[in-house]
């Protein structure tokens, strides 16, 4: 239970509420720690993984754990997005596009349950529906955008020059990308979740 790879996902587990408090905390300090928090967790992501399979340390824990702190993060962080562009209004950087927040993180948050639910079921019959390599670009694009909007209030000090409202529409655009994506692969996972569905050709 302990392997470092299970020790790695309970970590991004214990790191969303430390990411919630200091993302409502008011201060750029606070801001940036928020961000660090989230890649601390983003990468750790990407370790637990590449450590199960360098150690060979995987395990039914980590299998069952693992895409329940991807989720939970994800979750939390588009969340506190929206909410923040829904109750801050007054700030331009936000305030403004908070619609353009809600219906990604709908679409990325709805395909994440449905999916959830399909691999559940498919787990009692013995089927694996394998990750694929859209889908983990899909999650690379995610993660960036969700990054780039944490530090939406400081894009003034991290990208100099470009206006501010410029850097929160393309961060905008990329959660857009990864939603568009989240449906594609939605797709693509129910169709051969599907297949397993459909009985078998009987002798005539």
């Amino acid at each position: 239970m302990f392997a470092l790879p299970n020790a790695l996902t309970i970590l991004r587990i214990v790191l969303v509420p430390v990411f919630v408090v200091a993302f409502v905390l008011p201060g750029d300090p606070a801001r940036l720690v928020a961000f660090g928090v989230f890649v601390i967790a983003g990468v750790s992501d990407w370790l637990d993984g590449f450590a199960a399979r360098k150690l060979k340390a995987g395990s039914d824990f980590g299998r069952m754990l693992d895409p329940i702190a991807d989720k939970v993060l994800v979750a939390v962080a588009l969340m506190m997005l929206v909410a923040e562009g829904t109750f801050a209004t007054h700030n331009p950087h936000t305030g403004n596009l908070s619609l353009l927040r809600l219906v990604p993180a709908v679409i990325i948050l709805s395909r994440e349950i449905l999916v959830s639910g399909l691999r559940e079921f498919l787990a009692g019959t013995r089927v694996s529906v394998p990750v694929t390599t859209v889908a983990k670009f899909k999650t690379a694009i995610q993660m960036i955008a969700i990054g780039a909007m944490i530090l939406t209030p400081l894009a003034d000090t991290f990208v100099p020059g470009l206006p501010a409202v410029t850097y929160a529409a393309t961060a905008y655009v990329l959660l857009w990308v990864a939603a568009g994506l989240t449906v594609y692969t939605g797709v693509i996972y129910f169709k051969n979740g599907m297949a397993h569905l459909r009985p078998g050709p009987t002798d005539p």
